[in-house]
């Protein structure tokens, strides 16, 4: 909310300024931000894996997307109409996490938490919701 009380504008996610003020894992919100995006370097604990996410890809700095379950999703690159690569951190255990590369076709694949490898990225994001 602002400071008037009223809701914060939502705006596209290439459209949202950064907020870069450090967080640790607990301080991750649970739900999308659609007012700022929140970049891999503000995340305390982040792994280098995530720092690195989208280098060989040309993608931008990750940014926070929500958690799913116990999952911290983060994405490098372009919701769209571009290459991007999603990861998702286990808030529980840092060191387990799985990736979801997306490619500018629409197609992508990655494997989820259950071992079983995904071609639509709703249904990774699914097997990541159902995995307790």
């Amino acid at each position: 909310m602002t400071e008037a009380g009223k809701p914060r504008a939502h705006l596209r996610y290439d459209e949202r300024p950064e907020d870069d003020t450090p967080v640790h894992t607990t301080g991750l919100p649970a739900t999308p931000q659609r007012d700022r995006n929140i970049p891999a370097r503000a995340w305390i604990e982040a792994p280098a894996a995530l720092v690195h996410l989208g280098d060989d890809i040309g993608g931008d700095e990750a940014q926070y997307k929500r958690r799913i379950g116990r999952w911290l999703l983060w994405r490098s690159g372009p919701a769209t109409g571009a290459d991007a690569r999603y990861l998702a951190v286990d808030a529980d255990d840092l060191s387990r996490m799985f990736t979801f590369r997306l490619f500018a076709d629409g197609t992508g694949g990655g494997e989820g938490p259950d071992g079983v490898r995904y071609e639509r990225f709703r249904t990774w994001k699914e097997s990541l919701r159902d995995s307790g």
